[in-house]
């Protein structure tokens, strides 16, 4: 699906260059035959244009000035230094303006990317290509782009005032020639998690004697995903092995229902929802699904995002973000024993107010699409996670296991975890908060991952830790792989 989807994107963006250099063409020969110029042609060619304005050093009173001296040279017996000057005055009028003009016609700009879903602290090679599509010549060409983090190797002064903004503007400043293009190659280092913009990008150029320039600011935009750090279990204190009981049994009442064994012959009292369609086709009589008979193999992650029991009194931003981390690394787990795992939060992504919900699969990408949901987390509670956990838990397959990782454990949040585990429900704790769970939780499995575990005490690089705790993932693509070196 994320294939298909990427080569949509690529036959889009492909198509939007061809139609931006047609009406570039239609513009240009518009321009040399006389001919009105379209204005859907101008859009067209420009892109997204958010504003767009002309500078210049050039006075009014230049073009009077120059006819006064060529007047003068006429009237004085054809003065050669008179004439001159007032025609070299109006050639360089003339020349600058047309040259303005087409200055920023046929400019391109494109960012890529080696990679746009990375941990915190691995690079990102962004490639930053310039192209002149046009017979003209640019002596100079300008772009502004704004990156929210500084590319590496800038010095210690653009760094603070980058920390300090919140955001970096790349400036580059090009030669071209006529149907010329050239690249630049810069770093990126993202130190937390998150959903980062890149853009908009400001172009500027002007006429070769620098006497008019033109500035556009167009709405280019990229996306860079980071992923919330993720730490082996034995680093959070949690233990490597069964850390949410044993999970399988040689017989079970209940079956999983994400995973199928096989089929078997239709027999009176089967569900109708577990006829297999197509092995019956293929048969030629009614078929049944086999599902495996394990008690474990699905576990949802509920992670609470508040860190304080009322949501008026704030939030703590590093206890919420240990939280994410530990949320991660739980599914993380569960991806490398080979279970359904599934994510629910009550956090919004950015510019939304619906919950996050990732449905419990088994997909080689699952892990992926688990941390892209974790990455977008704010802090603003979209509801309470007992609520969440209660409503959605009847959609849950009966013999999936239950985690909870909260900063927090309230009276309520122990009434839900209770009247879960009554309904014959697996259920585990995760407490970050500063004290070990209450005791009153009685029979309920619970850990507590305070910060002092090693996990959070930054002892080892980061990525020494993601790369431990990934292990060994079967992973389909290079969205989730480290950087070696």
């Amino acid at each position: 699906m994320t294939q298909n989807f990427e080569q949509v994107h690529l036959t889009l963006r492909e198509n939007q260059r061809q139609m931006q250099k047609l009406a570039r063409e239609r513009i240009m020969q518009a321009a040399f035959t006389g001919q009105a110029i379209d204005p859907h042609d101008v859009a067209q060619a420009r892109g997204l244009v958010l504003r767009e304005r002309d500078n210049s050093i050039f006075s009014d009173a230049w073009i009077p000035l120059a006819i006064l001296f060529l007047l003068i040279g006429l009237t004085a017996g054809r003065q050669g230094a008179m004439l001159a000057l007032g025609s070299v005055l109006l050639l360089i009028v003339g020349v600058s303006t047309v040259w303005k003009n087409l200055s920023l016609l046929g400019v391109t700009y494109q960012r890529h990317f080696n990679r746009n879903r990375v941990f915190p602290g691995e690079p990102i090679e962004m490639t930053i290509t310039v192209g002149n599509d046009k017979l003209l010549p640019l002596t100079w060409l300008q772009f502004r782009d704004e990156l929210p983090v500084v590319v590496e190797n800038e010095d210690a002064l653009t760094q603070v005032t980058s920390e300090l903004n919140g955001r970096y503007i790349l400036l580059n400043t090009f030669s071209l020639y006529g149907r010329e293009q050239t690249e630049r190659t810069y770093t990126l280092r993202f130190p937390k998690r998150g959903y980062y913009k890149l853009g908009p990008v400001t172009y500027e150029s002007g006429d070769i004697f620098t006497l008019f320039t033109r500035q556009r600011d167009h709405l280019y935009t990229d996306q860079i995903i980071i992923f919330p750090q993720i730490y082996p279990l034995e680093e959070l204190g949690l233990p490597a092995k069964e850390p949410f009981g044993e999970l399988k049994v040689s017989r079970s009442l209940f079956t999983d229902p994400i995973k199928t064994q096989g089929v078997r012959d239709y027999q009176p009292g089967d569900r109708f929802r577990d006829v297999h369609w197509k092995a019956t086709a293929v048969r030629g009589s009614l078929q049944t699904k086999l599902y495996d008979p394990s008690t474990g193999m699905t576990i949802a992650v509920f992670l609470n995002v508040a860190t304080f029991a009322r949501h008026w009194m704030g939030f703590d931003p590093e206890l919420l973000e240990r939280s994410v981390s530990v949320a991660g690394s739980i599914a993380n787990y569960g991806v490398q024993q080979g279970w359904g795992v599934g994510l629910y939060a009550n956090g919004s992504v950015p510019n939304a107010d619906q919950p996050i919900r990732v449905q419990p699969g088994r997909s080689p990408e699952q892990l992926a699409h688990i941390l892209q949901a974790l990455a977008a987390v704010t802090e603003f509670a979209t509801a309470s996670i007992e609520k969440m956990m209660l409503r959605t838990s009847p959609s849950l397959p009966w013999a999936s296991t239950i985690v909870l990782v909260t900063a927090v454990v309230t009276e309520e949040i122990m009434v839900a975890l209770v009247r879960l585990k009554e309904a014959g429900r697996r259920v585990v704790l995760i407490s970050l908060a500063e004290e070990p769970p209450p005791k009153k939780l009685g029979n309920i499995r619970s850990y507590h991952v305070p910060a002092s575990v090693p996990a959070f005490q930054k002892n080892q690089p980061a990525s020494s830790l993601t790369e431990a705790a990934l292990g060994s993932i079967p992973i389909p693509n290079d969205s989730l792989r480290m950087v070696n070196g």
